[in-house]
């Protein structure tokens, strides 16, 4: 062998030890030796560098795996209704919110071909003819105004993909089998249809892998409210992380016969109610002493070891200043009934604990103990100043005895012997949030937190937005701040493997709905409401690994006859003769060829 230095053989510069081993790794790399005849020295690097950015994106995506798991077409039920859905730019908090500015309509991708007899996965281009938060409408290239082929996706599929990556990963692009006897010259077609048009960011999964990354892991230790009384916290174990919401199971939960978590509780790791370990020390809230009898090691999040939770792991919130005066006990208030989402209260600051957060309980409902008071924090929107239901046509929540049509905040002071909190305190600045009456995105049932359902914007006053689901009345109605993490575009559930829950339908409503009772103690007993049990699915502990692609073809008319003969191209494939399918398969052979040089230049021309 040759002897030398280090440096000879593996530089910055080098990659083989010889020219001979570089030319047979070139001439034995199909991608090399097409990309070798179209390119010079400094666009190989380019590519090169481009290749590999867009092969890693591939990789680190399989990781996300999209799963379909309650069938619901969100597609359909958009088209159907003509309703408009929330974009992914109002929801702060979800993946890909910064990098969504750049996503619009008349996009071009290249997503998989599902209209094709090819037995093999191929791709085709696709424009983006509408966008519902993460889905959109694709229609395929030389379609032209014909929209029988449209079909919804969700962009953060893995089969979605920027124009110019069949060529880099060589995959095949083949025409929709509609399509090939359309263009008898697919390269000057696509010439002038591709020349200038835009497509998906190279780094578009890269970042969508990037932002679903969280801080939080099985076995890490937090405190978080009690759902059988609110007035305390209780510590818990995250148990599953699905797409940021935590499922967290008490220490001394407890097991059933056979296994069973008796106490758990589902939410965001953003969400108010959760915090680090010795919090409520900190601060001086009740908590609940862990009873150490409770024996939860055959559970298998009990059975590994616990890290505790640190502040750097949540949501930073709003500094409160304190100059010039700050919340007291007795000052009067109007906040959102926690245990009744649907109404705001006349309420009363009961405890000031320290940085910044409250003790509120509501007025005329409270049992005397404190059991049913509430932690809020200073900058919550949650609580609201003195008359401003009045001065923005809310309906406002009265203590017993008290009539609407002749209630006066100004009388009820005089009458109570309290003062009003300050407004300057409250957390009422307007945003820019985007929302508008009407749009659909998928909303967490706060009184039942494990479930994401089909919502709507009723009302967006200021910051909160009043949210209706679906298919119920509106007493299960709730308010929320634009900024809540519980709150998702639609496709978030598809997107991250949560189960969506679909609305109720036409008939079922005035069965299944549930008259509220009165306003309990715990924050999920019987004020929720319940699902039909055959509507029921109780979230898996892990997201399943299935991938289905695309999650709603275009469904049947309702009077379609069922028949054989009508099921989709995609699961039938049609007989042909030898000489059609070697016709066949030869067009596709030039297609490929072509497709793979046209690409290859489109991405050196525009990288």
């Amino acid at each position: 062998g040759v002897s030398g230095t280090r440096g000879s053989f593996y530089s910055r510069s080098k990659r083989f030890c010889s020219a001979s081993c570089s030319r047979s790794f070139s001439s034995s790399s199909k991608k090399s030796s097409i990309l070798a005849q179209l390119q010079v020295k400094k666009e190989k690097r380019q590519t090169s560098h481009l290749c590999a950015l867009l092969i890693s994106q591939l990789f680190i995506f399989d990781l996300f795996p999209l799963s379909v798991s309650s069938g619901f077409d969100w597609g359909g039920y958009l088209k159907k209704h003509g309703y408009l859905a929330a974009p992914v730019s109002c929801f702060r908090h979800v993946p890909l919110c910064a990098q969504w500015e750049d996503i619009e309509v008349g996009l071009q991708v290249e997503v998989l071909n599902i209209h094709t007899t090819v037995m093999s996965k191929v791709y085709w281009i696709a424009t983006i003819i509408r966008l519902a938060g993460y889905k959109a409408l694709l229609r395929y290239e030389g379609f032209g105004d014909d929209a029988s082929y449209d079909f919804w996706c969700n962009l953060g599929s893995a089969e979605v993909h920027p124009v110019g990556w069949c060529a880099v990963n060589s995959k095949l692009l083949v025409p929709p089998q509609a399509l090939q006897n359309h263009v008898t010259n697919w390269k000057s077609y696509l010439m002038k249809k591709l020349v200038g048009a835009c497509t998906l960011p190279v780094d578009f999964h890269s970042k969508l892998a990037e932002s679903m990354k969280y801080p939080f892991r099985q076995g890490v230790r937090v405190e978080v409210v009690d759902r059988s009384l609110v007035s305390r916290t209780r510590r818990a174990v995250v148990d599953t992380v699905i797409g940021g919401r935590l499922r967290l199971i008490y220490e001394d939960a407890g097991l059933g016969a056979s296994g069973e978590v008796l106490s758990d509780f589902w939410c965001h790791m953003w969400s108010p109610l959760l915090h680090p370990i010795n919090w409520s020390v900190r601060v001086g809230h009740d908590i609940k002493r862990t009873d150490k009898s409770v024996d939860m090691s055959s559970h298998p999040t009990f059975r590994k070891g616990f890290s505790d939770s640190v502040p750097k792991q949540f949501k930073t919130l709003r500094t409160v200043y304190m100059d010039g005066g700050f919340f007291e006990e007795g000052m009067k208030l109007e906040a959102i009934d926690p245990l009744n989402l649907g109404n705001i209260c006349v309420a009363s600051i009961r405890k000031v604990l320290l940085d910044g957060y409250l003790m509120v309980g509501i007025d005329g409902v409270e049992i005397g103990d404190g059991s049913d008071w509430f932690c809020y924090h200073a900058s919550s929107h949650a609580i609201l100043p003195t008359e401003y239901c009045q001065n923005n046509d809310i309906p406002l929540t009265l203590p017993p005895g008290h009539d609407q049509a002749t209630f006066t905040w100004s009388k009820y002071l005089e009458e109570s012997g309290s003062i009003a909190a300050p407004r300057r305190l409250f957390n009422t600045d307007p945003t820019g949030h985007g929302f508008t009456v009407g749009m659909k995105l998928e909303a967490v049932d706060l009184m039942e937190p494990r479930l994401v359902c089909v919502a709507t914007v009723q009302r967006c006053v200021g910051r909160l937005l009043l949210l209706h689901f679906d298919g119920w009345e509106s007493e299960f109605d709730q308010w929320v701040d634009c900024e809540s993490p519980d709150i998702y575009p639609v496709g978030w559930c598809e997107l991250t493997g949560y189960q969506l829950q679909p609305p109720i339908g036409p008939g079922k409503g005035k069965n299944y709905s549930k008259e509220r009772p009165g306003r309990k103690k715990t924050v999920d007993d019987s004020s929720k409401k319940q699902l039909p049990q055959q509507d029921v699915q109780v979230q898996p502990d892990k997201a399943p690994a299935s991938t289905q692609f695309p999650s709603d073809l275009p469904s049947l008319p309702t009077d379609t006859p069922t028949k054989i003969t009508s099921v989709p191209i995609i699961t039938q494939l049609k007989t042909e003769t030898e000489e059609q399918g070697m016709y066949q398969m030869c067009f596709v052979f030039e297609v490929i060829v072509l497709f793979l040089m046209f690409n290859t230049i489109f991405i050196l021309a525009n990288y």
